[in-house]
């Protein structure tokens, strides 16, 4: 059946920072403490999703969370009013105000790691999947999964059509990481292929390859294999790489770091998955000869380049002409290494033939360059038509939320702010406009 692929981006969230939480991530940990523009961040991702339109291709939207999370201090034992919860989480004697800037982080606006969805076209049952991630590797990430199910719920509602998960349950050992460890290719004679990555085994004995010792490995195995079995995804057309450990060390948190596939094409670095040349042969005898990989070594792109410019957390695009496109970050043409490579691959007479660079840098110094920002979800026709949310992108609609940014955001925004009972005043009064906006009901805890 004729199907599309939109690119869901998540909005920045009014409480947009720089705190500095995620283990792991080079870029959040190396601009930790430093001002942040909510107003600018959220311009700037809406202005990559007008660009996206503009090619063609398919966007939507999805809305931040409610921040700060006072449902969250609440149950870790702060008591009494708005005002005084946030009060003392800002002093705790014990922690200061780490609670505090867990419990305000935006990082939902990255909607990678929201969820995997398996398309209708791939599942048994014929309908399309998707599976909240629980993001149990990181605390102020493990926050998130249950409003990501219930927006999800509320645009996704058609039990028909769709399925939307519960998140997988057991903490650490099934810690889900959504969309960034998930990468779907196929060929057009073809069924598609669902790359699982994960980065530690939770169960038995550590995997012959090693585990990474400087960073954290944030998904287990165990996950991925649940999340092939949720989406009812055919064995065959299911493969498991584990994430190399060498690269997680150098701040490859993710999959998406080193790597993004679409179609039958795969940019990969030679330090994205362990036993990387065994796996290209797997996608070769299941794609056809027509798949196309451009594996990038450490000689020709040093993985400390990569993961500074993020060339490969890029969003590759297939346009409506049927050849592909590059959406990169500025950062990667500023590397000349970053920038050869991806000129390579255009040179090289393959289906991908541009590339786009665009300025996304409050993203990207918090750790997330294009592909974070979005959460891939291949639609058909009479699947796209049951969805009765405002979340498609229409001029009307990116206009409407322009406004809304500029009324309601603040431009500057440091630790000390997120104390503020006004900042958590003005949030609740702009999600509550923005839910009214989209059309997606009730899905924030002040809203029950």
């Amino acid at each position: 059946m004729p199907a599309r692929e939109y690119n869901f981006d998540g909005l920045v969230g009014p409480t947009h920072n720089y705190a500095g939480l995620s283990h792991g991530n080079v870029a959040s940990l190396a601009h930790s403490g430093q001002p942040a523009s909510p107003r600018g961040a959220a311009l700037q991702g809406l202005a990559k999703m007008r660009f996206v339109a503009s090619l063609g291709v398919g966007q939507a939207v999805l809305p931040p969370h409610e921040r700060p999370s006072l449902r969250t201090l609440r149950r870790l034992g702060f008591r009494g009013s708005d005002e005084e919860v946030l009060a003392q989480a800002a002093r705790d004697p014990e922690l200061k105000d780490q609670l505090l800037r867990i419990s305000s982080s935006a990082a939902a606006m990255w909607t990678a790691n929201a969820a995997t969805c398996i398309p209708s076209a791939d599942a048994a049952d014929g309908r399309l999947h998707l599976i909240p991630a629980n993001l149990t590797a990181m605390f102020h990430r493990s926050l998130e999964a249950e409003t990501t199910a219930r927006v999800l719920r509320a645009i996704f509602a058609d039990g028909k059509k769709f399925e939307v998960h519960d998140p997988l349950p057991g903490g650490g050992h099934f810690a889900d990481e959504g969309a960034a460890n998930h990468t779907r290719l196929f060929a057009a004679d073809r069924e598609a292929v669902h790359l699982l990555a994960w980065g530690r085994c939770a169960f038995g004995d550590p995997p012959p390859g090693g585990e990474p010792s400087v960073y954290p490995a944030r998904q287990t195995r165990e996950a991925s294999h649940a999340l092939a079995r949720l989406g009812q995804v055919d064995g065959a057309r299911a493969l498991f790489p584990q994430q190399h450990p060498i690269g997680i060390d150098a701040g490859a948190f993710h999959t998406d770091v080193l790597a993004v596939g679409n179609g039958n094409v795969l940019l990969l670095h030679e330090l994205a998955f362990l036993e990387v040349a065994a796996l290209l042969d797997k996608l070769r005898a299941l794609l056809g000869e027509s798949f196309v990989a451009f594996l990038a070594t450490e000689r020709e792109l040093p993985v400390v380049s990569a993961v500074a410019a993020y060339p490969f957390n890029s969003q590759l695009l297939t346009l409506p002409d049927g050849s592909m496109t590059i959406l990169a970050p500025e950062e990667a043409r500023e590397d000349p290494r970053a920038r050869a490579f991806l000129q390579r691959v255009i040179e090289s007479d393959g289906p991908v033939k541009s590339a786009h660079h665009l300025d996304l840098r409050e993203s990207m110094e918090n750790g997330g360059g294009p592909a974070c920002l979005r959460q891939r979800i291949v639609l058909q026709d009479g699947e796209r038509s049951a969805i009765e949310a405002r979340v498609f992108w229409d001029e009307p609609l990116g206009a409407e939320l322009e406004a809304w940014v500029s009324r309601h955001y603040r431009d500057r925004l440091v630790g000390e702010d997120l104390a503020d009972p006004r900042l958590a005043r003005e949030n609740m009064q702009a999600l509550d406009e923005l839910t009214r906006i989209l059309r997606i009901g009730s899905v924030y805890d002040f809203q029950k």
